[in-house]
């Protein structure tokens, strides 16, 4: 069990740590904190929990107005452009032990997050006092980069500043200057779509279900006036991610139709062809389905804020579906004709590997 709030903040006064504290409602979005904190003197953050592909887990905490580039940090990190994705949302539960919307250094004080990295924004330093959640978003607490590092201390933390919009080359000659940031230890957490993506093809319930998760996500996103903002956004993640997910399925789906073996093959005892193995990215569904809720994800997150839909009001969601097509058109296409190849050359692996074991060259015909 994970520390609570008033856990966390007897602790700090335990510390003999000096915060302020402001209580309000539920807010799931920096501009939304703004509402109740922003006048306050202290500087706002917005936190991200991040893993990469061998399940090492990052929290990346920023000021927020830092522009923070994955794909440039997770260079700097030594792990490749891609390296870098926003953690599964259960990840929340059984690592940091906190709430959606609930993301800070703190959350770091649990045992179980004890090989999670922490990248701290330089940005900080600069200022008189910093503003985050205290393991619960219906309260901010206030306290200065002093006191940060002290409770930092206090759970055997080195505080790590890090200037997070920096873009230093890297390659041969030079070296990612946050390598040693990576954490050494791997954490095993229950991923929802890799094991998604061992099964063989989605049920009939499945498909419903996520179906009726794409309508709810198109009702949401419109931002009805009947519906509260802060409604719409606590939901809108987990419905878009499903949403997104169930066309994702669908491709796959589609892909692998070509590659399946027939019942005949399964009944043939196994025999090696030659050095034929199956390529990364057909096996490694799960990747691909998360390099693209990745990508939609942080289309949406930037697309609608507080001024877009003052601006829009109900055209919201049809102003944003159509940013969010036009911007990811083209590489979706390209990454799921690639997709497609792969499944058409495993499918061509298995037919040869067919024609190999009867050694009869009637069973196949040109259709």
């Amino acid at each position: 069990m994970g520390f609570s709030k008033d856990q966390f903040l007897a602790r700090l006064q335990e510390l003999k740590i000096e915060f302020s504290q402001y209580e309000h409602p539920v807010v799931m979005t920096v501009e939304a904190q703004a509402k109740y904190v922003g006048n306050t003197g202290g500087a706002l953050s917005k936190n991200l929990f991040l893993k990469d592909k061998k399940n090492r887990f990052y929290v990346v905490s920023a000021l927020a107005d830092t522009k923070v580039d994955l794909k440039v940090l997770s260079q700097r990190l030594g792990l490749g452009k891609g390296g870098l994705r926003m953690a599964p949302e259960e990840a929340l539960g059984e690592i940091l032990q906190v709430p959606l919307g609930c993301v800070t250094p703190f959350a770091l004080i649990n045992d179980s997050a004890r090989h999670v990295s922490l990248l701290l924004d330089q940005g900080f330093k600069g200022k008189e006092h910093c503003l985050f959640h205290p393991l619960s978003n219906d309260m901010t607490i206030s306290l200065n980069v002093c006191e940060l590092d002290k409770f930092l201390r206090s759970i055997g933390r080195n505080s790590s500043y890090v200037d997070l919009e920096a873009n230093p080359p890297v390659g041969k000659d030079n070296p990612p200057d946050l390598a040693d940031l990576v954490p050494s230890d791997s954490v095993a957490v229950p991923d929802l779509l890799e094991k998604a993506a061992s099964v063989q093809g989605p049920t009939k319930d499945h498909a419903v279900s996520v179906r009726c998760s794409y309508q709810y996500a198109n009702m949401a996103i419109s931002a009805q006036s009947s519906i509260k903002w802060m409604d719409v956004l606590s939901n809108l993640d987990l419905c878009a991610k499903h949403a997104i997910c169930n066309l994702t399925v669908a491709h796959a789906s589609y892909a692998t139709k070509g590659a399946e073996p027939s019942r005949k093959v399964k009944n043939v005892k196994d025999k090696p062809v030659g050095s034929m193995q199956p390529s990364n990215s057909f096996k490694d569904v799960g990747q691909y389905v998360e390099e693209i809720l990745d990508k939609t994800s942080a289309l949406l997150l930037s697309e609608i804020t507080e001024d877009t839909i003052k601006q829009h009001g109900e055209r919201l969601g049809a102003v944003v579906s159509n940013c969010i097509r036009e911007r990811l058109s083209a590489e979706l296409k390209a990454d799921t004709r690639s997709y497609l190849n792969a499944a058409y050359t495993e499918g061509f692996g298995v037919a040869r590997m067919m024609f190999q074991n009867t050694g009869s060259h009637n069973q196949f015909r040109c259709l």
